[in-house]
């Protein structure tokens, strides 16, 4: 399916005559149908999900293409799919009222370790705004499977300290937690569902 869906995507782009990276979105019903939702003409605040498990540097590719270089100089002539990758974003707001949690950041410490990655610009005493993106890093990790994965993923966000404001890491905590969740039990309602069952 994977493939299919690539080889489909290649020839549409390539007939309207894109010459860059982008990301395409579909949905997929329990029937296994895909349904088109958009295609971003820019790299996605997920592409480290992409790069953990291809070993392509996205960012690096399209700067490069877009100084002339062709693409198949670029990428290897087959891009395989290895392991398992997860982001989890994290935001300064209350993990369970979703409001803004603007302030001094008093201590900052990232995870690390093989498979962790932590893309982000905030250090202890840095100051999120009143008037700010949510986003204040992005923790990636990446396993030989899901289950490591995930195994990983609650190990870092363990080890993720942001003290002076409000985090969402309490929130992925719990969502990681989830039985649904590990068992891969979940779809476009299942935020809705988790929510209803932790009030």
């Amino acid at each position: 399916m994977r493939e299919e869906i690539g080889r489909t995507l290649c020839r549409c782009l390539a007939e309207i005559g894109y010459q860059n990276a982008g990301t395409v979105e579909f949905l997929m019903d329990e029937d296994g149908q895909l349904y088109f939702i958009e295609m971003n003409t820019r790299i996605q605040v997920e592409h480290p999900v992409t790069e953990a498990i291809t070993g392509v540097d996205l960012v690096k590719a399209q700067l490069l293409i877009a100084s002339g270089e062709r693409l198949d100089a670029i990428l290897p002539q087959k891009i395989e799919i290895r392991g398992h990758a997860i982001e989890c974003r994290i935001n300064a707001e209350h993990p369970e009222k979703f409001t803004p949690s603007a302030g001094r950041i008093t201590a900052f410490n990232v995870p690390g370790g093989n498979g962790v990655r932590v893309d982000t610009a905030q250090y202890a005493e840095s100051v999120v705004p009143p008037y700010y993106d949510s986003l204040i890093a992005k923790l990636i990790v990446h396993g030989h499977d899901r289950a490591e994965a995930i195994a990983k993923m609650e190990r870092a966000l363990s080890q993720f300290v942001v003290l002076g404001i409000d985090t969402s890491i309490p929130l992925h905590q719990a969502i990681f937690a989830d039985s649904a969740f590990r068992a891969g039990r979940f779809d476009t309602s299942f935020m809705e569902k988790f929510l209803a069952h932790r009030s």
